[in-house]
């Protein structure tokens, strides 16, 4: 029996670009290296990303997937286990892993659970495995499996008939609150189960709405942690076997971060690849003087730096003051360009140009989407000009109600807090200020009653209930898909409740054109919770 190090490679695969993905895979083989690894693993499809969605379906993938295991051909003295599409003969094309040495295929795992779930597809694009592959390498057993395949208990416990002592696990797991915590938990009873060790990399990285944390780690079979790699980091970890204990040596474990850190980090992270890698040169907001503003431009400035991000608060009739001078203290805090631009004169070309139209019909709803849709002209504008992309400001709260202007404050390329509900938003902005010395987020945009200031006095709590009773509803019927009568049946208001469904059943056409934003709970709007816009579902049961 020998002693071995092995190299979990939490990587950051950029989705299409396969040359940039293996030359990045040399990179931290070669790295591994000098840190006298003997196996680095790395996660599921990583040469192409995940999800890749069509692009696996195009003529030419077989080629390019070719061209990186040429690339990779280049590492020497250094077992490479990592994630690819296998397209056989047969035509068939398969979710696999390669166990590569010198150049050379020791061995090539398919995937045999495919999810097709939540945000999952995965029958639309793959062929089901049905082998299992286990290897020999300095005198100790390995098998490999793919993400969903360490969920099946009946796919590993073949693998301790086989007599596999370690299980090398790739994987490409979308994150979601506690997730992290989730995993661990459950891979520590499977391994106390059927008595192996297990070595998990995942890949991190913001993929279009969905975010994947990373959090990579090593079990012993006792289901002890022997080490966990950093989340929402790209990083090489280590795990050491001692051939003397035989056993894994425990090392550095990354503290487990708090509910708001985590999503907070969640965000960042998922803003920075989103913009980064669609090559956006910076982002523009309006930052209203509202706490839904205010916590989107911090995540901004945190993913890609205050030079690169700008702000324009855009007043009219109904603006406060404190609003005006809020948003101008926080640009000033967090150093970022910082414009405003009147809509006085624009709305009231707008109401003169519709006068023959209107003639002295009431004010209503109206005019107030008319102020947003004017600020999100400008908006647009100012990105056309300047290239930068415009992100919404939205939170879940509203987008589920429909408290929200299209062509408005729902203009733009990403929506940041699309699946962040506002009694979160209000933890996430008190968090952020935690992390400063200064707060970043003036204190009274906290405190203050939340306002879309498109009417004089304006509450939210004019049309709406107040948040947390709001949220608790929404959670109850859009997370736990629960019935009408089942949420009056836990003591909320027969009129609230009603009033709140109906919103959410009628804005489905209002979501379907709003931009997309990371996803951080089990049913995000978009790929978790799809309806038909048009339905006769009646919710009473």
């Amino acid at each position: 029996m020998k002693s071995f190090k092995i190299a979990l490679a939490q990587f950051s695969p950029h989705t299409g670009n396969f040359e940039l993905n293996a030359q990045k895979m040399v990179e931290q083989a070669n790295e591994a290296k000098k840190q006298r690894a003997d196996i680095i693993v790395f996660p599921e499809l990583c040469t192409v990303g995940y999800s890749a969605e069509d692009l696996l379906l195009r003529p030419s993938l077989s080629k390019r997937t070719q061209k990186v295991f040429e690339i990779l051909g280049q590492v020497k003295d250094i077992v490479m286990v990592f994630g690819f599409v296998n397209q056989a003969e047969t035509g068939q094309r398969y979710n696999s892993a390669a166990v590569v040495k010198d150049g050379q295929v020791l061995g090539v795992y398919n995937k045999q659970n495919l999810p097709n779930y939540s945000v999952f597809d995965e029958k639309r694009y793959f062929a089901s495995g049905n082998q299992q592959l286990v290897f020999e390498y300095m005198e100790h057993k390995f098998a490999v499996l793919i993400c969903e395949d360490i969920w099946s208990i009946n796919t590993v416990q073949q693998l301790t008939q086989l007599k596999a002592q370690t299980v090398l696990v790739l994987n490409s797991s979308p994150y979601e609150v506690g997730k992290p915590q989730h995993r661990i938990q459950t891979m520590q009873q499977l391994v106390k189960q059927l008595n192996f060790n297990l070595v998990y990399v995942n890949q991190v990285c913001g993929q279009d709405d969905i975010i994947f944390d990373g959090s990579s780690f090593v079990l012993n079979p006792q289901g002890e942690l022997v080490t966990r790699a950093p989340s929402f980091q790209e990083c090489l970890h280590y795990a050491e076997y001692s051939a003397d204990k035989d056993a894994f040596i425990v090392q550095e474990i990354a503290p487990e971060l708090d509910t708001m850190a985590e999503i907070y980090q969640a965000l960042v992270m998922a803003t920075r690849d989103y913009i980064q890698r669609s090559g956006f040169p910076g982002v523009i907001l309006g930052l209203s003087g509202g706490i839904d503003s205010a916590l989107t431009l911090a995540i901004a400035v945190d993913a890609i730096g205050a030079d690169k991000v700008q702000a324009v608060m855009m007043p009219y009739t109904y603006t406060a003051q404190i609003s005006v001078e809020d948003a101008a203290a926080q640009a000033k805090t967090m150093g970022v360009t910082f414009g405003i631009a009147e809509i006085n004169p624009i709305v009231n070309g707008f109401l003169q140009t519709l006068y023959p139209f209107f003639g002295n019909s009431p004010a209503d709803t109206t005019e107030e989407n008319l102020q947003a849709r004017a600020r999100g002209t400008l908006l647009m504008a100012l990105s056309n000009k300047f290239g930068n992309l415009v992100l919404s400001t939205g939170n879940k709260s509203e987008v589920a109600v429909g408290y929200c202007t299209l062509y408005g404050d729902m203009v733009g390329g990403f929506s940041v807090l699309k699946d962040v509900y506002k009694t979160i938003v209000f933890e996430l902005a008190k968090y952020r200020n935690s992390l400063s010395e200064v707060p970043v987020i003036p204190e009274r945009v906290i405190t203050r009653p939340p306002s879309a200031e498109l009417s004089p006095d304006q509450k939210d709590q004019d049309s709406l209930p107040p948040y947390d009773i709001l949220d608790a509803i929404l959670y109850a019927y859009i997370e736990e898909d629960m019935s009408q009568e089942d949420i009056i049946a836990k003591g909320f208001e027969r009129a609230t409740v009603e009033k709140v469904i109906k919103l959410v059943d009628r804005n489905e056409y209002k979501r379907r054109q709003g931009a997309i934003g990371p996803r951080i709970s089990s049913r995000a709007f978009g790929r978790d919770r799809r309806y038909p816009i048009v339905n006769g579902w009646k919710p009473g049961v």
